[in-house]
């Protein structure tokens, strides 16, 4: 999808892009793009979520101004990894470690969803700057969207194990994987622009990292 974000004083909004399937066990992916006052940066905050829990925050300042034009925010969901990308940059990776007992979005069919909405009780400097109405109205703008997926429908998957063609004619996102080059520019983004890892936030959890963290699972 290509976004262009709320220009000026969007201090107290977010704008969210995301896959989510349903009820209390969901599963959800997410792009959302916490405003600010004018001239200070966006935060581009992305989570996963898998049966329900999500805790799994990273979050980055962008290389670009997001409201001066429209930019193309991407998600890659196959059975192995969920990555992240922005103009085609590949910002997050998060493996499947179920080996290690780490829950994985895939057994529920996702429905892409977009909105805008008034969280200044936490989305700019942590809530402490809120809305100013006197701004209204608020527009980001939605442009290009482009999806190549497994469709479900009553009761089964297009990608059902049992037909592999119908996932090979998807030009290999069913199994694509970051190339050295890809993961040489997600280092590049992660080294200047990360400003927020749950990964490293060991305040938030004392009792030791979420499994995923500290795991060397390979490629």
């Amino acid at each position: 999808m290509q976004l262009k974000l709320v220009p000026g004083n969007s201090a107290g909004t977010v704008t969210a892009y995301y896959l989510s399937s349903q009820g209390p066990t969901h599963d959800e992916i997410d792009f959302e793009f916490l405003g600010n006052l004018s001239g200070d940066p966006y935060i581009l905050h992305t989570n996963v979520f898998s049966q329900g829990k999500g805790n799994r925050e990273q979050q980055f300042y962008l290389w670009f101004d997001p409201t001066a034009d429209f930019h193309t925010y991407s998600v890659l969901w196959n059975p192995q990894r969920i990555i992240f990308s922005v103009d085609g940059t590949p910002i997050r990776e998060f493996k499947n470690s179920e080996s290690i007992g780490v829950p994985y979005p895939k057994n529920q069919p996702m429905r892409i969803y977009s909105s805008l909405w008034n969280a200044d009780d936490w989305a700019t400097r942590g809530g402490l700057v809120k809305t100013d109405w006197s701004q209204a109205p608020f527009t980001a703008s939605y442009r290009n969207f482009n999806a190549n997926a497994c469709v479900w429908s009553s009761g089964s998957s297009s990608c059902s194990s049992n037909s592999p063609s119908s996932t090979s004619t998807n030009g290999g996102w069913y199994s694509q994987e970051l190339d050295s080059t890809s993961q040489e520019r997600m280092k590049w983004v992660q080294k200047n622009y990360m400003i927020y890892n749950y990964c490293t936030d060991t305040k938030r959890f004392p009792q030791g990292l979420p499994p995923e963290c500290t795991a060397t699972t390979t490629s």
